[in-house]
């Protein structure tokens, strides 16, 4: 036992240990690999679920919806590959933050998205992208200047608006989806109501990558519920490549000014929020807050990111807060970990087949899993709101936003004199009015004496 050999194979096992709570570490593959596939296994449902919403709300073929989601797990392990190892590293012109992160396509564009994809096309959302993108750019590198007007109690309102709106997409995919002819039928309820108490008792009981991957159970476990109930149609897996590299432009670029607006303006909000992944992973896994090179060089690498995403189909990315927790909950952040989930999504993303099995999931598997996500980001957004005073000016803003933001969206009628450009951008989604009367109110609003504005900590992917 006291033999250099034996002293070295322990030196060996504890330095080997250490590295995975280094992000300049270097554990083995065995090591990385698990933990690697436990943050793969957390966000991809997350990942690929709007892709499938869109699709759905664009009437793509079954060919076109596989490369849509093809696209999105390529750009995903790209944008995760860019935060990881900046360009220029070093410079003040660094894009990435080097930080241990993972991107992947937010749900937090989802309402919009299927505005503009129902009235428009898959080319306007990448369009309207694009010019999100460029915004994100500009906020990243004037993050100090513009922080300032998006406080917790603006963010929390915008989140919690996109939960609520969220919400009739799980319920009608609960019943089986709007285009099924088997609409609301038992059987479709049945299924979902499965997955969402799988998800439900995974979440509150499970424990480990049980309860890290408890939605991704929950599906394949109504998956397989649903084969018995002849739900499921493998036509598109059976004429799915094995290999295929992303085609860039496949969907076209179109830019319709209101759907760039409605998209720039999320893109704003949500470049502001990525300060706290970007801050709880630093607190979480390195014991400090990250420096304003870190934060600037990684809402530039969002911003640019989200471009030549665009331009690979990619629907808008953002930092996901589930794999922050993670990070926060095992302290691990060497950077090979999440390379090689990187790799797994890269991977995943360059096979069709992959992507075909995914398009054959029946909504209401899809329903029964996301509805506890809606439901989380809508308390997240309430967590945000909580952090100020709820004192009458608070209360009047939030109150104030929410209403007009649903109120107008669920009238259906509301805009129906109004221009075509004012509907797209207020009355198709809720999120970007709420967000605009919330800035609006905040700013006009005298404020409290004493009181004091901080920045946004939470996010909703």
């Amino acid at each position: 036992m006291n033999s250099k050999e034996d002293l070295g194979r322990k030196k060996g096992r504890r330095l080997s240990a250490d590295d995975l709570f280094n992000m300049e570490g270097k554990p083995s593959f065995l090591q990385a690999f698990p933990l690697s596939l436990q943050h793969v296994a957390a966000m991809i449902v997350g990942c690929v679920t709007p892709a499938i919403i869109v699709a759905n709300a664009a009437g793509l073929s079954d060919s076109d919806s596989v490369i849509l989601i093809q696209a999105a797990l390529f750009v995903s392990a790209l944008t995760t590959l860019i935060q990881l190892y900046p360009l220029f590293h070093g410079s003040a012109y660094a894009i990435g933050s080097g930080l241990p992160m993972i991107m992947g396509i937010s749900f937090a564009y989802v309402p919009t998205m299927q505005a503009i994809a129902t009235q428009y096309d898959v080319a306007t959302i990448l369009g309207a992208q694009i010019v999100g993108g460029i915004v994100a750019l500009l906020v990243g590198l004037f993050i100090k200047q513009i922080r300032k007007f998006f406080p917790p109690l603006i963010t929390g309102t915008v989140v919690f608006a996109i939960g609520l709106s969220l919400y009739p997409t799980a319920i009608n995919y609960m019943a089986g989806g709007t285009s099924n002819e088997h609409y609301g039928a038992w059987q479709n309820w049945l299924v979902a109501i499965i997955v969402l108490c799988i998800v439900t008792y995974l979440n509150h009981y499970g424990k480990g990558i049980f309860k890290l991957a408890s939605i991704l159970i929950g599906i394949i476990i109504g998956y397989i519920i649903a084969i018995f109930f002849g739900m499921v149609d493998f036509s598109s897996v059976t004429g799915a490549s094995l290999i295929s590299i992303p085609q860039p432009l496949h969907f076209g670029i179109k830019f319709e000014p209101s759907s760039c607006v409605a998209i720039g303006l999320l893109f704003a909000i949500n470049a502001i929020q990525a300060i706290g992944d970007f801050s709880a992973t630093t607190t979480g896994g390195l014991d400090r807050m990250p420096t304003d090179e870190e934060l600037k060089g990684g809402i530039v690498a969002y911003g640019i990111s989200n471009v030549v995403g665009a331009v690979f189909g990619g629907l808008p990315t953002a930092t996901y807060s589930q794999n922050v927790g993670i990070v926060a909950s095992t302290k691990v952040v060497a950077r090979k970990v999440f390379r090689i989930a990187a790799g797994i999504l890269l991977v995943a993303g360059l096979v069709p087949v992959f992507s075909a099995v995914l398009t054959t999931i029946p909504y209401c598997v899809l329903g029964g899993a996301t509805i506890s996500v809606f439901a989380s980001i809508t308390m997240t957004g309430i967590k945000l709101i909580t952090t100020q005073p709820l004192d009458f000016r608070n209360t009047t803003i939030v109150g104030l936003a929410i209403a007009l933001g649903m109120g107008v969206t669920q009238a259906n009628a509301a805009l129906a004199t109004f221009p075509a450009w004012v509907t797209t951008i207020f009355g198709k989604s809720p999120v970007v009015l709420a967000m605009i009367t919330a800035v609006v109110l905040n700013l006009l609003l005298p404020k409290p004496k004493g009181s004091a504005v901080e920045p946004a900590e939470e996010k909703a992917e």
